[in-house]
């Protein structure tokens, strides 16, 4: 049954003590109410009110069922409350997700750039590895992410677009025999020890296509979760890693270029496909789209 209505309409009569000044104030022909208070009765199978013609007074299973009904009510009417809030134009919310790793400087910069034309739209900001913020998105838990890899025809379920790259190094200890270079071919590391990220993070999967592109499989010493704290083993001498450039260089470490195979990340911006934008959300997309080729500092 439509039970909300219903709660409505009972309130309102609980409130008057009256059917015909509630039916006046909800707007309904007197008789109609009469029946819906009869059939929520029947469905409940007590009586609600003794009746004393158009007057009525809660019985005391009515007064134990108003009290219910009006925290129903009230809990309904706070969440739309919310939605109407979280969709307002210039107050509105947006739940976005990024990668740890553009949590630095780049998420920062972009979001007081925004702010600066939408000063009073709140957003609920979450940092994960790339697969989890995916799975997030689709369980309608983000509007939007900032990710990498950028999803591709694998996910039909997901609007997916390219917005920027950034060129990998190869970090190495400041004793390594090949920190006196600026340069290098990932194959001359077939025979390192590499610190990562863990499986399921975008960075590992793109050292592991690219390692596979210059001829070898990387023997993993550690697993991490975090970028900086695989520099930290780096620079501890416990094997190399690839990664994106630092926002704030890291001594103890020394970062080379690689020429090849051509080592990159690209960042894209995903959501889910065919899910309507409030007014903040494609206010936020619109922005990001506008900054292909220009998302990334450093």
């Amino acid at each position: 049954m439509a039970l909300t209505p219903r709660l409505a309409q009972f309130a309102a009569v609980a409130r008057h003590e009256h059917v015909t000044r509630a039916a006046h104030e909800l707007g309904v022909p007197q008789s109609s109410l009469s029946r819906a208070l009869a059939r929520l009765e029947g469905d409940l199978g007590v009586a609600l009110f003794a009746r004393h013609g158009r007057a009525v007074s809660l019985t005391p299973a009515g007064r134990t069922f108003l009290a219910s009904a009006e925290r129903a009510l009230a809990a309904v009417e706070q969440a739309a409350e919310s939605v109407r809030s979280d969709a307002d134009p210039a107050t509105g919310k947006v739940a976005f997700g990024f990668l740890h790793t553009l949590g630095w400087e780049t998420v920062p910069g972009l979001l007081r750039e925004f702010r600066a034309e939408h000063p009073r739209v709140r957003f609920s900001l979450v940092q994960n590895y790339g697969e989890a913020m995916l799975d997030r998105l689709r369980a309608g838990e983000l509007d939007l992410c900032l990710t990498s890899p950028v999803p591709g025809p694998e996910a039909p379920d997901l609007v997916a677009r390219r917005l920027d790259e950034q060129r990998l190094r190869l970090v190495v200890p400041d004793d390594h025999r090949l920190a006196a270079r600026k340069r290098v071919r990932l194959a001359e590391a077939a025979d390192e020890s590499f610190v990562t990220l863990e499986p399921g993070y975008g960075m590992r999967r793109i050292l592991d296509t690219l390692c596979a592109e210059a001829g070898f499989r990387p023997r993993i010493a550690f697993e991490g979760e975090e970028a900086e704290t695989i520099r930290g083993l780096v620079a501890a001498g416990l094997g190399v890693a690839l990664l994106p450039p630092p926002v704030i260089a890291r001594p103890g470490v020394h970062e080379l270029t690689v020429t090849a195979p051509r080592a990159v990340r690209e960042i894209g911006l995903a959501w889910r496909a065919g899910r309507p934008d409030t007014a903040p959300v494609a206010a936020f997309k619109k922005f990001l789209l506008g900054r292909r080729g220009q998302l990334l500092s450093g």
